[in-house]
Formats: structure tokens, C-alpha cells, sequence
């Protein structure tokens, strides 16, 4: 089973069968590096409506560059994993300050932009550029264990597939090679229920001719999920929502949300306490008016939503309160978990469990 024996018929298979992706309409590295950074940890179903508004927003490095960040957030709010949303802002205000606009093409230079790694990086390089790099991701990694049955300790680090993927590489159309691969795992090679009568791979495959396809990759032990349960008060006044802003850190730093307990909280026993503590805001809770529950890294929350009562008003900081109306509500960078808390909040059938999303 050399290289050129695989190389052929997966790229005949990759240009009869690829999906008609927006992203892949495209050679501009802008583009394909917003599409890529989108891509991280989300489905291409979710991705693509998201990728479309983006791009008639901030249509080319620059008007990202000179966007403010709260605008990059509203955009990007929903999509999750909000800290992909700055470094892609920062890293567009470094390729403008730093390379007049242009990604870099070197190897070197695009691991300089901040927020982008050796994965974001190949891609972007060997796509739009057509460099001679190698990308890993999760399909490649399940793509290339079961085509060669890769068992073992070695197998769960990266770096071995970046070796591999080295050498099978198809360096006149790396571009094309890389999102072969990954297509592949996206589409074919699924991590359950593989659809292996359909593979251009499936003579070849070791794995399916071992029976154990559905067995590898072998993976890093992944952290238990944790349960959550947070509580939050919806003070509503003419028309609009009091929100709260979070302070700086990974996850949706700087983002609004309504006033709620933090993770590590009891939930409707340290609401009052944590509130005060935290936003120096006295609050009464009143009715349970709303349920949510959502799914963040390795913690499943619960939300309990309760009416809620102003014993005194909060300061007068825009920067830290707002009464927001509905404008205000779409435009503003919040989770999607804090949009369901709303929408369940204001719904007239109260209260109103809402589903993960």
C-alpha cells in the first residue's frame, strides 16, 4: 500500500463527491482562515450561516482589523467557544499592522499571527497557497489510524500523524490532499457506524479488514462531564432586561448575560450572596419563570431562571449595567446560552424548560 496508491483514488473520490462549501469557492486566505477558525469544535451545518453573515460584515481583513471587539462578539454570539472570535480579531490587526493585509506565506510568519496554530496554519497555507504542508485534525487522525490499524501508546499524540501525513502528502495538489483527508473523515469515515462500502479506501483499509474500524483511533481519556446547576434572576422594566457585564477571561469574557451565580455556585442558595458580591446588586428573586440547560467544555448546566426585584438600583456604569431593549438584545455579544434564558424568560408559557442546544 504505497502513497501513490492511496493518493489517486482518494483525490478522484474528493473531486466527485466533495460537498459545495462556501469556503471552498474561494482562494482567498482571509476568507479560508475565518472559515477554518469558525470550523473549530463546530459542525459545517452550523458553521455556514454564520460564515456567510461574517463575511458581509467584515468583508476582507481590514474592516475586521478595524472593527471593535464588541461588534466581532455580536457577530460571532451563538457560535460558541467565544475566545476563537478575539484571537481571530487580534490575529486580523496583526496581519494589517505586520504584513500590510497579506497572511503571510511562510510557515514561520503564519505561526507569528496570534490565535493560529500549526493545524490553522498549514491549512490556510496549503489551501490558499497551495504550500506543501500537512494538517491534522480529529478526521485525519481517525482516517489515517484505520487505514493503517495504528494501535498503541504512540497513537494518541499528534505528532506521529503529522509524520504520516508527511509522507502521504500529495505535494502538487496539497491543497485539495488536505481537505480529501479531512472530507473523508467528515463524510465517510464517521467515528461511529462508518459508511465503508462508500470509502475510495475500503480495499486498502486494514482496520475494516480486521472488524475493528469502529475501534480506533484510540483516544487520551477524556475528562468526566460535571453536572451544573446555575440560577439566574430576569429583571425586566418597560420593556427591557437588566444584564450584567462578566469580566475579562477565556470563557465569554467581557460578555453580557443576566445576573446569575458562577459555576462553581450552589445555584438559588447563593444567588442573593453571590449577586451582591460579585455586581453589588441587591435583588429579590421572585417565580421560577424559565429552565435551560446547555453544554460548555466539559460542563452540562442547568439554568433556573427566577423573576426578579431591584431592592436598590445598581450604579450607573454602562460598562458593567444596561437595560437592554430588543434591539439592543440582538446586537449585543451574549451566549446563546443567556438567549435562551431570555427568550424562555419572556415566552408565555412559564415556566418553559428549554432543551441543550
Amino acid at each position: 500500500m504505497t502513497a501513490a496508491a492511496l493518493r489517486r483514488p482518494l483525490l478522484a473520490w474528493y473531486r466527485r463527491h466533495r460537498r459545495d462549501l462556501p469556503w471552498r469557492r474561494t482562494s482567498d486566505p482571509y476568507a479560508i482562515w475565518v472559515s477554518e477558525v469558525m470550523l473549530q469544535h463546530t459542525t459545517v451545518r452550523a458553521v455556514q450561516p454564520y460564515y456567510e453573515a461574517f463575511l458581509a460584515r467584515f468583508p476582507d481583513v481590514h474592516a475586521l482589523a478595524e472593527a471593535p471587539e464588541q461588534d466581532v462578539l455580536a457577530r460571532w454570539s451563538g457560535l460558541g467557544y467565544y475566545h476563537r472570535a478575539r484571537n481571530l480579531h487580534q490575529g486580523a490587526r496583526h496581519v494589517v499592522d505586520r504584513h500590510g493585509g497579506a497572511f503571510p506565506r511562510t510557515l514561520e510568519a503564519a505561526l507569528g499571527v496570534p490565535g493560529v496554530g500549526l493545524y490553522t496554519a498549514s491549512a490556510i497555507l496549503s489551501i490558499a497557497y497551495g504550500a506543501a504542508l500537512p494538517v491534522v485534525d480529529g478526521n485525519v487522525r481517525r482516517v489515517l489510524a484505520r487505514v493503517h490499524a495504528l494501535r498503541g501508546k504512540k497513537w494518541v499524540r499528534d505528532a506521529p500523524y503529522y509524520n504520516l501525513s508527511e509522507e502521504l502528502l500529495d505535494r502538487d495538489s496539497p491543497g485539495d490532499w488536505n481537505q480529501a483527508l479531512m472530507e473523508l473523515g467528515a463524510t465517510v469515515c464517521l467515528p461511529r457506524r462508518p459508511a465503508c462500502p462508500a470509502c475510495p479506501w475500503r480495499d486498502d483499509c486494514r482496520a475494516r479488514a480486521a472488524g475493528i474500524q469502529e475501534d480506533l483511533p484510540e483516544s487520551r481519556r477524556r475528562r468526566a462531564p460535571v453536572d451544573v446547576t446555575v440560577a439566574a434572576v430576569v429583571v425586566e422594566r418597560r420593556g427591557r432586561v437588566l444584564l450584567v457585564r462578566r469580566t475579562e477571561g477565556r470563557l465569554m469574557g467581557r460578555f453580557w448575560e443576566v445576573p446569575q451565580t458562577s459555576l462553581e455556585g450552589r445555584g438559588l442558595a447563593d444567588l442573593v450572596e453571590e449577586l451582591r458580591a460579585r455586581h453589588g446588586l441587591e435583588v429579590e428573586p421572585g417565580a421560577l419563570v424559565a429552565r435551560a440547560r446547555h453544554a460548555i467544555t466539559f460542563r452540562r448546566i442547568r439554568v433556573e431562571a427566577y423573576e426578579g426585584r431591584l431592592r436598590r438600583e445598581p450604579p450607573r456604569d454602562p460598562e458593567r449595567f444596561i437595560w437592554a431593549g430588543p434591539d439592543e438584545l440582538a446586537s449585543l455579544p451574549m451566549s446563546s446560552l443567556t438567549r435562551k434564558v431570555i427568550a424562555g424568560a419572556c415566552a408565555p408559557q412559564i415556566p418553559l424548560d428549554l432543551g441543550a442546544r
